[in-house]
């Protein structure tokens, strides 16, 4: 087996549909159709992933998401009917991994699933100036410390921090950080790199590992 994937959908037409295209591709798959029965469920099967819609009865997906992010780095694939760019953004804020809107092809899920388990499956780590980032676990600490990132945070600190003093534009991380093309406005990106700095300031007082350069992009500045 390619691993265990929990499909959450209400549709139950869909989800059995998604279950036998996961199923030929050699993946133990489970479903359910009610967002309040998820987080005992993934407390206690520990899926490899996490196929989530947003509009489910019983609690709303964002919230099952947020939930589990406390508790959890399991990949989480939000699939929706909700375009609008503040479910998009607000979904990844959450902690999603990537995102998938209807009307799509069985196989497009498929590939995106294998896509989000190759990134979490086989992640390097690298460590520098007292930062560690587990790729695997999309884990990120300073000085021992969690920086409790979200998984867009956890991206762009990771590509920028493997690159030590190479600059990144604005549209070159979007490009890297949302693979589906998204369509996200520049300030997106800017909000992402004050919260990354936030949270390593409150950890270590001063830091300052990323560096804007004005009127190109932001770059990883290792300390002598």
């Amino acid at each position: 087996m390619n691993g265990k994937v929990l499909i959450v959908e209400d549709e139950e037409k869909l989800a059995a549909l998604l279950a036998d295209y996961l199923a030929q591709a050699g993946f133990e798959t489970h479903r359910l159709g009610d967002g309040a029965a998820v987080v005992p469920w993934v407390r206690e099967q520990n899926p490899d992933l996490i196929l989530l819609d947003l509009m489910l009865p019983g609690r709303d997906g964002l919230d099952v998401c947020k939930e589990i992010r406390g508790f959890s780095s399991v990949p989480v694939v939000m699939v929706t009917a909700r375009i609008e760019e503040i479910d998009r953004l607000l979904g990844l804020e959450l902690g999603a991994d990537d995102y998938i809107c209807k009307p799509f092809s069985p196989r497009e899920v498929v590939a995106r699933v294998k896509a989000v388990l190759r990134r979490a499956g086989g992640g390097s780590t690298i460590q520098t100036h007292g930062l560690v980032l587990d790729e695997s676990r999309y884990l990120a600490t300073l000085n021992g410390r969690d920086l409790e990132l979200t998984a867009v945070e956890f991206k762009l600190l990771l590509l920028l921090a493997a690159n030590p003093g190479r600059i990144f534009g604005r549209q070159q991380l979007m490009d890297r950080i949302y693979s589906d093309q998204r369509i996200v406005a520049d300030r997106t990106i800017d909000s992402h790199i004050k919260k990354l700095r936030r949270k390593l300031a409150d950890i270590e007082n001063g830091a300052d590992l990323i560096q804007s350069v004005y009127g190109v992009g932001y770059k990883f500045d290792q300390p002598q």
